[in-house]
C-alpha cells in the first residue's frame, strides 16, 4: 500500500481542544469580523440601501388598477410620466406610484385609494411567530411590511428578534448601526434609562414603513423583568409603548424571537392579530403542535385583560408543490384548521433564497438577477400571500 492510499485512509486526528468557553468568544469575534467584511463588499459604507423601480404592471397591481388606465393617466399629464429605460418601458418609483394614488384618491368619491384607517379603525398589530428554524418567519415578516407600505400603508416593522435577522434584510448592522437604547427594548425597561419609542423609530428606504431595529441589547428583557416590581404587567409593556405613536400608522408587523419568553408573551399580549409560519414538513408540524400549546396556555393567562384577536392565520411557507408528502401534510392541516390556514402557501424559490444572500427582499433585488420565469413565480407567491393578509387586515377594519 502506497503512503497516499494509507494517509487516504488514516483517520485525521484533530488537535486536543482547550479552553473551549473561551473559544466560543473567539469564533463569535472571528465569524462578526467576516461577515462585516462581506457587508462592506456588498454594500459599502457610503452605500444605502434603496428600492428598485417598478414596471407598470407592478405599479399598476400596487394601485389596485388596470395597467392600460395607469398609461393613460400617464400620458394624459394627469399621474407622473415615469422615466424610459434603456429596454424602451417606462418603470416607477414609489413616490411616482404614491403620487398617482393621490391624485386618484383625490378624484374619487366612492372608493379609497389611499387605504389609511379612519375612525373607529384601530391600530393592526401582527405578531409573526414560531419557534422552530427555517420556517421562514423573518422573510415573512420583511416582505409583508415592505408589500403593505407598498399598498400605501404606514407600516411599522419591530425586530424583536435577538439574532436580529430582519434589521439585516433591512440593511441594518446589529453589532454596528444599533446602539445602547436603540432597540424596542429602549421602550421597555424599567429604569431611569427608558426613553420614549419616537426615539428609537428609524425611517427606511421605503416611503411608508419604518422601523424599529434589534440586537442582542433585546435579551436584556428576559433578565430585569423576573425582578422588576412591575413584573406583574410585564405583557403590556409593548402595548403601553406603541400607544404615543398609534395614531401615525395603519399597521405594526412584530418579527417575534423564537421561544416564549417575556418579549414573546409581550408581542403575543400587544398583538391584534397573530401569523403563525410553518413549513410543511412532519418535525416542524409536531414542533407548532407544542408550540401552540405553549401560546394557548400563555394567552389564557391574559384572561379578559386583553382583547380577542381580530384574526388567526396558518402560513404555508417554502413549499414545494411537486413534494407529495409535503401536499399531504398541507392537505391534512387544511382539514384540521380550515379557513384559518391561508389559501395561497410562499413556494419555495431559489429567487427568495439567493436574494437573501445579498441582504435583500423580492421586492428590492434586481430581478434581471433571475430567469423571468423563477422571479415572477416567486412574486406572485409572496404577493398572493400578502394579499390574503391584507385582506384579512380590511375585514378588521370593516372594510369590503
Amino acid at each position: 500500500m502506497s503512503a497516499l492510499e494509507q494517509s487516504t485512509l488514516d483517520p485525521v486526528v484533530a488537535p486536543i481542544e482547550e479552553n473551549n468557553r473561551a473559544q466560543i468568544s473567539l469564533d463569535a469575534e472571528l465569524l462578526a469580523t467576516e461577515l462585516q467584511k462581506h457587508t462592506q463588499r456588498i454594500f459599502p459604507p457610503v452605500a444605502q440601501k434603496a428600492i428598485r423601480r417598478f414596471s407598470s404592471a407592478e405599479a399598476a397591481n400596487f394601485l389596485g388598477i388596470h395597467e392600460g388606465y395607469l398609461r393613460q393617466l400617464a400620458v394624459d399629464g394627469k399621474a407622473p410620466l415615469p422615466e424610459v429605460q434603456p429596454n424602451g418601458k417606462r418603470t416607477f418609483s414609489v413616490e411616482e406610484i404614491n403620487a398617482v394614488r393621490e391624485f386618484l384618491d383625490s378624484n374619487q368619491s366612492n372608493r379609497r385609494y389611499i387605504p389609511h384607517r379612519g375612525a373607529g379603525e384601530k391600530l393592526q398589530v401582527i405578531s409573526v411567530i414560531n419557534f422552530k428554524g427555517g420556517s421562514a418567519k423573518t422573510t415573512t415578516a420583511a416582505h409583508l411590511s415592505q408589500y403593505l407600505a407598498l399598498r400605501g400603508y404606514r407600516v411599522l416593522a419591530i425586530d424583536l428578534d435577538p439574532q436580529a435577522s430582519l434589521s439585516t434584510l433591512f440593511g441594518q448592522q446589529p453589532e454596528l448601526d444599533v446602539l445602547p437604547n436603540e432597540t424596542l427594548y429602549g421602550a421597555l425597561r424599567y429604569d431611569s434609562q427608558r426613553t420614549s419609542i419616537e426615539e428609537i423609530i428609524r425611517a427606511t428606504y421605503l416611503p411608508g414603513l419604518h422601523f424599529i431595529p434589534g440586537n442582542l441589547e433585546l435579551m436584556e428583557f428576559e433578565t430585569t423583568t423576573p425582578v422588576a416590581k412591575e413584573v406583574r404587567t410585564f405583557f403590556l409593556r409593548i402595548t403601553e409603548a406603541l400607544q404615543p405613536v398609534e395614531a401615525e400608522y395603519d399597521v405594526v408587523v412584530m418579527d417575534c424571537p423564537p421561544n416564549l419568553g417575556y418579549l414573546t408573551m409581550a408581542a403575543l399580549s400587544a398583538a391584534t392579530s397573530l401569523l403563525v409560519t410553518v413549513h410543511p414538513q412532519m418535525l416542524d408540524v409536531l414542533s407548532m403542535a407544542q408550540f401552540l400549546k405553549m401560546v394557548g396556555d400563555t394567552v389564557n393567562l391574559f384572561g379578559n385583560r386583553r382583547p380577542d384577536y381580530d384574526w388567526l392565520r396558518y402560513l404555508i411557507t417554502r413549499h414545494e408543490p411537486n413534494d407529495g408528502p409535503q401536499n399531504q401534510m398541507v392537505t391534512w392541516m387544511r382539514s384540521l384548521f380550515e379557513h384559518r390556514v391561508l389559501q395561497n402557501p410562499v413556494l419555495k424559490s431559489t429567487a427568495i433564497a439567493d436574494s437573501g444572500l445579498t441582504k435583500q427582499t423580492l421586492y428590492e433585488v434586481d430581478r434581471t438577477k433571475f430567469t423571468k420565469s423563477t422571479y415572477d413565480r416567486a412574486l406572485e407567491s409572496l404577493d398572493l400571500v400578502n394579499g390574503e393578509i391584507e385582506a384579512n387586515i380590511r375585514r378588521a377594519w370593516g372594510r369590503q
